[in-house]
């Protein structure tokens, strides 16, 4: 196995000659440690089924499984899919996902350290995925809006782009929401905190999914602020040419694993879409999204 960095760039390393039946203990740590440092890794060359992506994935760590069905691979179910390919005349998976910036599972109380994605069709001209990496971004922020930021708390929420299921068909758009926010209510995190594993500041907030701010002692901020960090990071930028931004492309065999603490990132789509399908498995690893206060 083979780790190398990805030359003259801040982000991404690939690994050649990746097989996770025979990688070791040593092999495993290494690429996770290239994936805390470079933010995403590439492992060349894969080709798994299903069930054996889901292996890999425990190699690293434990899976996590989506909590709605209808993304759920129908054989493997810790796999998401992201489909706009029916499979025997099937829709398998939800298509067009991940149109906004996001960090996956923001909106939950939990979220997981690692994602991988293991692109299945992939489009001949518009492929890859955007990248924000927020620790760059803090570091990068004005020292004024560092010091506002400074002892906040950030709340997250999936019912902005929360994608109505097929049993939610002729249903009131009241009563989707009230179960939405009844499964899965707003969470509060800080809005900046310190990775476990770099010691890095991260900002942690997105477009998609952070709705509003509190300071300290739990009163609302206005959201000119939350406005001001999307705009100075980068997120407001649509036609992505922020400094901050960057595209991540991929080819066939690829398997994509990234930093889900300090990376937000958004799908690349376009207004003539081309077939696409992609398999996600989320992972815990070792630690917590980070360390709570004492």
């Amino acid at each position: 196995m083979q780790i190398k960095e990805v030359t003259g760039k801040e982000i991404g390393a690939t690994v050649e000659g990746f097989d996770y039946a025979t990688a070791s203990a040593e092999d495993i740590e290494a690429i996770k440690t290239a994936v805390y440092t470079k933010k995403i890794v590439v492992l060349k060359n894969q080709h798994l089924e299903p069930q054996q992506f889901l292996k890999l994935g425990q190699a690293f760590g434990r899976p996590e499984t989506y909590y709605e069905p209808m993304y759920k691979h129908p054989e493997v179910e810790e796999i998401f899919v992201s489909s706009n390919v029916p499979k025997d005349g099937k829709q398998i998976g939800v298509p067009k996902t991940g149109k906004f910036w996001h960090a996956d599972y923001q909106f939950m109380p939990d979220p997981f350290g690692l994602t991988f994605i293991y692109p299945q069709v992939i489009p001949e001209k518009n492929r890859g995925t955007y990248f924000i990496d927020m620790g760059k971004a803090y570091e990068q922020l004005p020292d004024d809006l560092k010091k506002e930021v400074a002892g906040t708390f950030s709340e997250h929420s999936v019912r902005k782009y929360f994608k109505i299921r097929p049993t939610d068909v002729y249903r009131p758009l009241s009563e989707i929401i009230d179960e939405v926010d009844t499964k899965t209510p707003p969470v509060l995190k800080p809005s900046t905190f310190v990775h476990p594993m770099t010691g890095e500041t991260i900002l942690y907030n997105s477009e998609g999914f952070t709705v509003g701010m509190q300071d300290e002692h739990g009163r609302p901020l206005e959201n000119d602020l939350l406005d001001r960090l999307f705009e100075a990071t980068g997120q407001l930028d649509d036609d992505f040419e922020h400094p901050n931004i960057h595209l991540q492309t991929f080819e066939k065999g690829d398997l994509l694993v990234w930093d889900n603490r300090s990376l937000i990132h958004r799908a690349r789509h376009t207004t003539t879409p081309e077939p696409v399908v992609s398999f996600r498995l989320t992972v815990h690893d070792a630690r917590k999204l980070y360390d709570e206060a004492v």
